[in-house]
């Protein structure tokens, strides 16, 4: 006889496992099956999906990591520090990196058995409708579960015609496994990988080259914090180049050479020792065996789900990178809990509309809700105050003045519209503004709360006030 279950979840990433979790703390029979697509030492399913293994984690790792290391080499002397020349141990920085992420994907175990949740090793693919549930293969063995939520994730997007060894020409796997620093690094997309990959082996010492085929830079952010990102990077000495159209690329074991064309359509040719690949990702539906049982995908591959996150199949769910919108673990994390709780009778709740981005690099990018180019092009009234770091003391005394709050408010209403940051800690101090829009808030709200002083969530306070022109410090 079949395994029965309440639930089963299908993956185990950060959108699998806390939906596991939460549909466990309300009573449900549970399991999380897991393909461990990345190596395990042991052989062991692999728990944390892309983000703890070669996503989120890691990369903060070594961004932290190369972030102290330009400091010491080139921030420290300011302040009267005498260090001499920084030396950097790649394999060792590596070697940290992995040990955060083994310590984060054996504690996804723990909670597993604390919260009573079963973990079964193998891909899971559906099989067929019972009048239970739902037959699911995972691996060699047939599970029945009343009802189940996929939560496979998303892989990297590749270019048709360069095949990735990670060596050579490296996804976001290989980007995070480099134990030399390369003198030139290519990369093809200036988005969130590509930023961050870029300003790790920049600050290392490469010479980092970033190929980009839209017409303009981080088109998904605010224009002003577009603007002011670009130019702080180019300072820092990344090469970006935009509005390229990419050409053949030749990968040899001693290196890579890439064809494109300009801006201006002149021919170019880009010689490096590594390229990074970073143009995106697709989600992982196709070993599902969606066809078998009518699970409706759409044109890319996505599983359709309403707002609920409910698919065309009763009982059958799907959270995370494998459905409609950002393709962040946050966000999987907020549908895996709204799901577990809607099949609870609960009533689950995943807001949008304050989902906030971030990107780790220096200084960092973070934003939530509607930037002024959507405000125009809706035509929605609205009122904006700007503040710069360089205007708050907490900056000026860690020596991080670059950047600025930015915070737009509906004319009439007041209320928060949108908050863009970038700066130092840019990804703690957006927390602030999305509480204030999940409870409707509006920019007098922040103007009015107190904040502690000297800090950089002063700058969040001044441009509250800047929204009604009365900013006090500036």
């Amino acid at each position: 006889m079949s395994k029965q279950l309440d639930v089963l979840v299908i993956g185990g990433g950060p959108g699998g496992y806390v939906a596991a979790i939460r549909a466990a703390q309300l009573g449900f029979t549970t399991a999380c099956c897991e393909s461990n697509p990345y190596a395990d030492p042991k052989g062991e399913p692999r728990l944390g999906g892309t983000c703890l293994n070669v996503g989120c984690i890691p990369s903060k790792a070594l961004l932290h990591t190369s972030h102290l290391f330009h400091e010491a080499g080139h921030a420290f002397a300011e302040q009267g520090i005498t260090v001499g020349t920084p030396d950097i141990d790649v394999p060792k920085m590596i070697a940290r990196k992995a040990k955060i992420v083994d310590q984060l994907t054996s504690g996804i175990k723990g909670l597993f058995k604390k919260n009573k949740v079963t973990l079964l090793s193998g891909h899971g693919s559906f099989v067929a409708r019972t009048e239970a549930g739902w037959q699911i293969k995972v691996g060699e063995e047939v599970v029945e579960a009343k009802q189940v939520i996929v939560a496979t994730g998303s892989k990297p997007r590749h270019l048709p015609t360069v095949p990735v060894d990670n060596k050579i020409v490296c996804d976001n796997v290989g980007a995070l496994d480099i134990h030399a620093v390369p003198k030139k690094l290519a990369i093809i997309g200036a988005g969130v990988i590509g930023l961050e990959m870029g300003s790790v082996w920049r600050r290392l010492g490469a010479e980092v080259t970033i190929l980009e085929v839209l017409p303009d830079f981080l088109a998904v952010a605010d224009v002003d914090v577009a603007k002011e990102a670009q130019k702080v990077f180019t300072k820092q000495g990344l090469a970006i180049s935009l509005g390229v159209k990419i050409g053949e690329i030749t990968a040899t074991d001693a290196g890579v050479s890439i064809a494109y064309t300009d801006k201006a359509g002149a021919e170019q040719k880009l010689e490096a020792d590594r390229v990074i690949v970073s143009i995106g990702r697709i989600p992982n539906t196709d070993g599902l065996n969606a066809e078998a049982v009518g699970l409706k995908l759409d044109g890319r591959g996505m599983v359709e789900v309403d707002g609920h996150c409910r698919t065309n199949l009763p009982g059958v769910w799907a959270i995370g990178d494998v459905v409609r919108g950002p393709m962040l673990a946050h966000k999987a994390m907020e549908e895996a809990v709204m799901v577990a709780e809607i099949m609870a009778g609960q009533a689950g709740h995943c807001n949008f509309d304050t989902i906030p981005y971030v990107i780790y690099t220096s200084p960092e990018i973070a934003w939530v809700g509607k930037t002024e180019q959507q405000l125009k092009a809706e035509g929605v009234a609205y009122k904006a105050g700007r503040i710069p770091f360089l205007a708050n003391g907490r900056a000026l005394g860690m020596g991080e003045p670059t950047g600025f709050v930015k915070m737009l408010a509906d004319t009439k209403t007041d209320r928060i519209l949108g908050v863009h940051i970038i700066g130092a800690n840019a990804s703690e101090l957006i927390s602030e503004a999305v509480v204030a829009m999940e409870f409707g808030g509006a920019s007098e709200d922040l103007a009015r709360i107190c904040h502690a002083h000297p800090t950089l969530s002063e700058a969040v306070h001044e441009a509250a006030l800047a929204c009604d022109k009365r900013a006090l410090h500036f």
